[in-house]
């Protein structure tokens, strides 16, 4: 997905549930997310835009661990934290160090060099 369909996506999801409420479930600012929508952003609207896609998308990745799953699915369960309550996650801790499904994603690829990890049960 390219950077034109994120922001297709995004300039659909504010005019369903509004500025506000998509830069709260994205994780930015609203004035991010309405510069951004302008093109006045001033840092890498890359990064914003990946993180679109993670949340709204509908890119599929292979998971070693689980099979086919959403990037949206994927991105959740990386970001829980390790706990070895289950084989599987524990399976998905050492698995997704070193995955390579998700790297064209740069928010997460960048978080995955800096010791970030995905979990599921």
């Amino acid at each position: 997905m390219n950077d034109d369909e994120r922001m297709a996506i995004l300039k659909k999801k504010c005019a369903e549930i509004g500025q506000s409420a998509v830069a709260r479930e994205l994780g930015y600012s609203p004035t991010a997310v309405n510069q951004a929508l302008s093109g006045k952003y001033r840092s890498s609207v890359t990064t914003l835009l990946s993180r679109v896609e993670e949340k709204y998308g509908r890119t599929l990745v292979d998971c070693p661990v689980l099979g086919e799953m959403t990037l949206a699915r994927c991105s959740d369960n990386r970001r829980r934290p390790f706990a070895a309550i289950n084989p599987t996650r524990v399976r998905l801790f050492r698995e997704c160090k070193d995955c390579t499904a998700y790297i064209q994603n740069p928010i997460e690829h960048s978080k995955r060099t800096q010791g970030g990890t995905r979990n599921d049960s």
